[in-house]
């Protein structure tokens, strides 16, 4: 198995300078009070293109050959790793071409444009919009820029571990998202390499997303292991399988892989959104979600790292209202009522000495079920929590109601 170099990844930085930023870290007073350790969040959120992915990109563009170059490039991406590569491009002078899914999120497509690269969309999911790229690179001789298998991404993705290590000195735990593991794999290689040359340990938490955690069975079988991927919120590090070149990197230096629900995730990207004013996407939320799940312990300061933050504003709309139920901060309810007059009056009355806020109403007499002297109502609710929300449904059924909670 081969791996960067101190070395290596000291030059890689050397090379990025000027084109990608170091990138804040911030403190955490609420994630610190819930895990007892000083907690700091790295914020490639806050990168340019939106995510750390700008750092392997260039590497990697940067180390072609003339001849390379005037071929051009190419890529198959959803989302982030299309806009590193076509930023990276433009900044070295390489023409880009990106893949895309044709249903890819508008503001994705639109920066992955801006930033100077053709974008081809082409098929309704990611196998054949890569597919797609693959004959492209055959007809054209475009170099592919694959999205986390190579030792020139690696190495780009491990700066951030060289920027830890210089903004939290007596770091003791660093947490990190895994999609194919090429931000894991340069991160926790740097990480240990340096913690060795000092003589202290680092411990690294990676973290998956349950819906799509092939690290997990891959780590249990000894091998890269394909699994089933159920659709996740997530979608930044939804794969199938390990790289072949990242897998053995994580053996050997990732010490744990956790993984963390939809509700999870919602619940973390709704907290920095609340308490550290951050807007990350939910890939990049994961190293939160697991600290917040308990599934982190560490006897001295933890950085999570925040790997992205480009999230169309649409699904944010719907992850923070998913966070907000997650959080029994919203109560969706229907109620059948007598259809006579003052009924949703009453309701309305109820709810407001229990001090819930109704935000959204829906009367209508058309349900399948309902009597023909019946209607029903559906109400979602603000609530302040789990004893609020109990409290409201307390309110309802204690006045001769039967609210049915709508998701349980």
């Amino acid at each position: 198995m081969s791996t960067p170099s101190l070395a290596e990844f000291e030059r890689t930085r050397d090379i990025l300078r000027g084109i990608v930023r170091q990138t804040p870290m911030e403190s955490s007073t609420y994630l610190s009070a819930s895990l007892g350790q000083p907690v700091y969040l790295k914020c490639e959120n806050l990168q340019r293109t939106g995510s750390y992915k700008l750092r392997g990109a260039y590497r990697l563009l940067s180390a072609l050959s003339v001849d390379a170059r005037a071929r051009g490039v190419v890529a198959a991406s959803a989302g982030n790793h299309a806009q590193g590569v076509a930023y990276a491009a433009r900044e070295l002078g390489i023409r880009a071409t990106i893949f895309m899914p044709v249903g890819v999120a508008l503001p994705k497509l639109e920066a992955t444009h801006s930033y100077g690269a053709e974008v081809v969309l082409h098929g309704d999911n990611f196998g054949d919009t890569a597919a797609a790229a693959a004959d492209f690179a055959r007809s054209t001789g475009a170099v592919i820029i694959p999205p986390f298998d190579h030792l020139d991404i690696i190495a780009g993705q491990g700066t951030i571990g060289l920027e830890i290590l210089e903004q939290v000195p007596n770091v003791t735990t660093v947490v990190i998202p895994i999609g194919g593991g090429g931000l894991i794999a340069g991160v926790a290689s740097v990480m240990k390499q340096r913690a060795a040359q000092l003589g202290r340990t680092i411990h690294i938490i990676g973290v998956q997303a349950a819906n799509a955690s092939p690290f997990v069975a891959s780590l249990a079988a000894g091998s890269p292991q394909q699994v089933a991927v159920v659709p996740t919120i997530a979608d930044g590090i939804a794969v199938y399988r390990p790289g072949e070149i990242t897998f053995p990197l994580v053996q050997e230096f990732v010490d744990q892989i956790v993984t963390v629900s939809e509700d999870d995730i919602a619940r973390a990207l709704l907290v920095l959104l609340e308490r550290a004013k951050l807007v990350v996407e939910p890939a990049g939320a994961v190293s939160v979600a697991a600290i917040m799940t308990g599934q982190v312990r560490s006897d001295g300061p933890v950085v999570a790292l925040l790997s992205g933050g480009n999230i169309d504003p649409l699904l944010m709309q719907r992850v923070v209202a998913h966070g907000l139920a997650a959080s029994d901060r919203y109560l969706t309810i229907t109620i059948g009522l007598p259809d006579r007059p003052g009924q949703l009056a009453r309701i309305s009355e109820l709810l407001s000495g229990a001090n819930a806020n109704v935000v959204e109403v829906l009367h209508t007499r058309h349900g399948s079920k309902m009597q023909i002297s019946e209607v029903e109502l559906q109400l979602s609710v603000e609530t302040r929590g789990p004893e609020h929300r109990a409290e409201v449904v307390h309110t309802l059924r204690r006045a001769g109601y039967e609210p049915v909670i709508i998701g349980e």
